[in-house]
């Protein structure tokens, strides 16, 4: 997988509902020392490249457990119709001399997936640049959906975002079909949590709600988590 990924970007097509937002992601190792030109390199690129519709998005893997330790990811999200625009269209001189350049600053490549995102609570156009995340393997996607997107809508305090969605390509053996990201302003809140931002009569409001989640959700577990932060966004 050694500085491969990226070329899965001249052929992976997306295939999903125009009823949702659609995202793709790559996973990589950077070593310390190569971060700094890592970041120049992919700002300057995309600061001069854009693809109308869809938003580029560099995250450090933070907190993560031993079987999760890549330390970088690049997403992009948008429409079906901006990012297949995007996927038909890469090519040219200037994409590839920055392939070249970047994947001389990557140590491996450790992955990559694509998805939906289904639903959300809190203010899209706001700044939540420290990102917890959840991957989850639901028994019944569709009951898990509904029961999640009832809970969100009813129990996302302000100051945070809450995301859900699931994956179609790219999923593990763990079995991970959903995923949730809750994003957060700074570090303290995301450190204090949800709860750090509920008054008294929310945490008992959110309490019930959870527990009518677990009731109506089919059955799920919890497969990994961990936290990101953004470095950059185009």
């Amino acid at each position: 997988m050694k500085k491969v990924f990226f070329c899965l970007l001249v052929c992976m097509t997306c295939t999903l509902s125009a009823q949702e937002a659609y995202w793709t992601n790559y996973y990589m190792v950077v070593e310390p020392q190569n971060v700094e030109t890592f970041y120049k390199l992919t700002n300057d690129y995309f600061t001069a490249n854009k693809t109308e519709g869809v938003t580029v998005t560099l995250y450090e893997n933070h907190f993560n457990d031993p079987g999760n330790n890549f330390t970088h990811s690049i997403g992009f999200s948008g429409s079906l119709d901006a990012l297949g625009n995007m996927y038909a269209n890469v090519g040219g001189a200037p994409w590839e001399l920055f392939l070249v350049k970047l994947n001389q600053h990557i140590k491996e490549g450790y992955g990559s997936r694509m998805g939906t995102r289904k639903s959300h609570m809190g203010d899209l156009s706001q700044d939540f640049p420290v990102q917890k995340y959840f991957l989850v393997h639901a028994d019944n996607g569709p009951k898990w959906d509904s029961a999640y997107e009832t809970y969100l809508k009813g129990n996302t305090p302000a100051g945070m975002l809450n995301m859900m969605g699931n994956f179609t390509a790219g999923a593990s053996s763990d079995g991970e079909n959903r995923w949730v990201i809750n994003g957060f302003k700074d570090f303290k809140s995301a450190i204090g949590g949800a709860n750090h931002l509920r008054s008294d009569a929310q945490k008992t409001a959110n309490n019930k709600a959870w527990q009518k989640f677990l009731d109506d959700n089919g059955e799920s577990h919890l497969v990994r988590s961990g936290l990101r932060v953004r470095m950059g966004q185009w």
